[in-house]
């Protein structure tokens, strides 16, 4: 049984170097046009990737801080509209029953 996987790996082996090492060089001029065409939208997928990275990143920080500012600014509504009541009348003690 091992010995069959390791004869097995080892046809992987050379089926994958073998036309590693049979390639020559090829005898072909790339132009600038194709190079600046291939280095052009490897930086496009080079930023389309950081971009949805720092989306996925920062999505979470946003999402908090946006909550805690409007949570804040509902505790200062409140605070101002408990203020504006105590300074318009005064308190009075009223009990269940609505006797004084």
């Amino acid at each position: 049984m091992k010995r069959m996987r390791s004869e097995r790996l080892l046809l992987w082996i050379i089926a994958v170097l073998l036309p590693a090492v049979a390639a020559t060089p090829a005898a072909a001029y790339v132009g600038p046009g194709a190079g600046l065409s291939l280095l052009g939208a490897l930086w496009g997928v080079v930023i389309a990737i950081g971009a949805a990275v720092g989306f996925v990143i920062l999505w979470p920080l946003r999402r908090y801080l946006r909550k805690n500012r409007i949570g804040m600014a509902t505790g200062r509504m409140q605070e101002q509209a408990a203020s504006s009541n105590a300074a318009r009348s005064p308190q009075k003690d009223v009990s269940r029953h609505g006797a004084v």
